[in-house]
């Protein structure tokens, strides 16, 4: 039985295949568990490319650790190897042959995980924590991207102990992303930085933050020739921002939407507001999903403006998302985020990966 091919009908229905009746509701859409998840929040997931025969899921823990996992079609999921680093481990990536993985940690480093050899070696160094990390593949060159808090955004030959290139940031980096030939970056202080990757990485524009509140987390999307043309910026107030980077007319096509906020959007009641945690966007439809501080994701489609699903509430915030290379499968951890400080964090709690069949929620709604 395929649960991750396209004829699956996996996650829509009311039975779950496992777990009780009980009303336990830390898996209330009755997705699937991924096995041996890890021992303290999930910051970070990411499917392998489709370089990689199968699917391989990778995770970073604030247990310190990264976690390997092989996704087969059945929806089991077997743990292949861990690394370690000595602090969190905030994000993580793929190279584009599915042969390395990247992994950014508060312990201030980076480091290449061979897969292969299984063998992890320091590539990156910075003077605070390593937030984001990004493969950069550019026909004439390739490196890994690394943004930190120390306000600094540089570029590693992974064979070379000091940087390619080191560009400042007005603040420390808060959440980036690269689909080349773009990148952008998002600092503290609202701070919104473009960049462009041909021949060598260059600063391309600064942008005026269309959200208020603090940045958390951006996602690039590519228009219809598959390039890239865009980004969706999330913040801790329940919004997303959809930003063209050269729309026909930017006040039309840019906009901002509420999400993850109790009792709809519309209501004059007070409203409970919560972080936008990610955001991934739908490698085959180009929707979008988002995961937030109130322990739900939601499905959007961007070109209608249109929610296309709000998945029931988990019993704790949603911290991670990510699509695997084809769509099928969308995995989201759910882990405390400390978004509402120490005082609600219960060490008891367990933290869960779940995957769940995305080919046909995600599909855009019918153009009228």
């Amino acid at each position: 039985m395929s649960l991750f091919g396209t004829t699956s009908g996996f996650g829509t229905g009311g039975t779950s295949m496992f777990g009780s009746t009980t009303t336990d509701n830390h898996n209330p859409m009755k997705d699937i568990e991924v096995t041996s998840s890890p021992d303290d929040s999930i910051g970070c997931l990411s499917f392998s490319p489709p370089t990689l025969p199968g699917n391989f899921l990778i995770a970073g823990s604030w247990a310190n650790d990264v976690r390997c996992w092989e996704v087969q079609d059945s929806g089991q999921t077997i743990p292949k190897a861990q690394q370690m680093h000595t602090g969190p481990v905030l994000d993580v990536c793929w190279s584009d042959d599915g042969s390395k993985v990247f992994t950014a940690s508060c312990d201030k480093t980076a480091k290449m995980w061979d897969l292969n050899s299984n063998q992890a070696i320091q590539i990156a160094q910075h003077d605070a924590p390593v937030k984001t990390i990004h493969w950069i593949k550019a026909p004439n060159y390739s490196c890994v991207m690394t943004g930190s808090w120390d306000k600094t955004l540089k570029f590693w030959d992974t064979r070379s102990s000091t940087p390619m290139m080191v560009l400042q940031l007005p603040e420390r980096c808060y959440c980036a992303d690269v689909i080349y030939p773009m990148a952008v970056v998002a600092t503290a202080e609202r701070g919104l930085i473009v960049y462009q990757l041909e021949n060598q990485p260059s600063e391309f524009r600064r942008i005026e933050s269309p959200l208020k509140h603090q940045h958390r987390c951006v996602a690039i999307f590519k228009d219809k020739q598959n390039k890239p043309t865009g980004f969706a910026l999330g913040s801790i107030e329940g919004r997303v921002a959809i930003h063209y980077i050269n729309p026909p007319n930017p006040a039309k096509d840019n906009f901002t939407f509420k999400c993850h906020r109790s009792n709809g959007t519309n209501t004059s009641a007070p409203q409970d507001i919560y972080a936008v945690n990610g955001i991934a966007f739908h490698p085959v439809h180009g929707t979008l999903a988002t995961v937030g501080s109130d322990g739900r994701f939601s499905f959007w489609d961007k070109d209608a403006r249109t929610k296309l699903k709000t998945s029931e509430q988990l019993d704790q915030p949603i911290s991670a998302c990510c699509f695997n290379h084809n769509g099928n499968i969308f995995a989201y951890a759910s882990s405390y985020d400390w978004s509402k400080g120490h005082e609600f964090y219960n060490p008891q709690k367990k933290n869960y990966i779940f995957l769940r069949n995305a080919a046909e929620e995600l599909k855009p709604r019918n153009k009228k």
